[in-house]
């Protein structure tokens, strides 16, 4: 075997060559050329295509926010509502208390009247006591108190109303002589002040 090539065989190969070229010249073609506008249009679609996914996020996400603060508020006054009717059936309740209770203080002061004044009876006296001793039971279990107001204890205007003054050397100033008439409490609330004598 010869490795002298021909001419024939040369012009073969090269017309091998040639038309491998050409194949890939038709190959090329076939492809469009890309040029710096196409690019640009293929940037802009792409561009698009986010800005409008995040466009409607963020609206999606501003509607959100504006239900969740809607909704902090209603529960704000909801809570508010629900404080405030609380309070307010609480107060109705010791208002309506106060009230009743208020209706039986003068029967109070006339049992107290009826064991000062002196009987034959020792019975009926008894009685009197036994009545006094319940009635006090029932409104110290419904939370009313006596307000104290003894001979000898410092006026408090906010518990005490002074219906008289005089001078006693014995006693400081602004220090209770007599009491009049008992005063209640019930909790904070005074339902009856107590009705003294005070020295000056």
């Amino acid at each position: 075997m010869s490795t002298k090539k021909t001419t024939a065989d040369f012009s073969e190969e090269t017309k091998n060559e040639v038309i491998t070229e050409d194949n890939l010249k038709t190959e090329q073609t076939d492809e469009k050329p890309v040029t710096a506008e196409s690019e640009e249009k293929g940037k802009k679609k792409k561009d698009k295509a986010p800005d409008k996914t995040s466009e409607e996020l963020t609206k999606v996400q501003n509607e959100l926010s504006a239900e969740k603060e809607r909704y902090l508020r209603l529960l704000a006054e909801y809570d508010n509502f629900r404080k405030r009717t609380q309070k307010e059936r609480e107060n109705l309740y010791s208002d309506v208390q106060a009230d009743t209770v208020t209706k039986f203080l003068p029967i109070y002061d006339n049992l107290e009247r009826a064991i000062k004044q002196e009987t034959c009876d020792e019975a009926y006296g008894k009685g009197i006591e036994m009545i006094m001793t319940q009635f006090k039971e029932i409104i110290s279990k419904l939370g009313v108190e006596e307000i104290d107001a003894a001979a000898g204890t410092v006026f408090d205007p906010t518990i005490h109303n002074a219906v008289l003054h005089i001078e006693d050397e014995n006693l400081g100033a602004g220090v209770i002589a007599e009491e009049f008439q008992k005063g209640f409490r019930l909790g904070d609330k005074i339902l009856r002040y107590s009705v003294v004598k005070v020295a000056n």
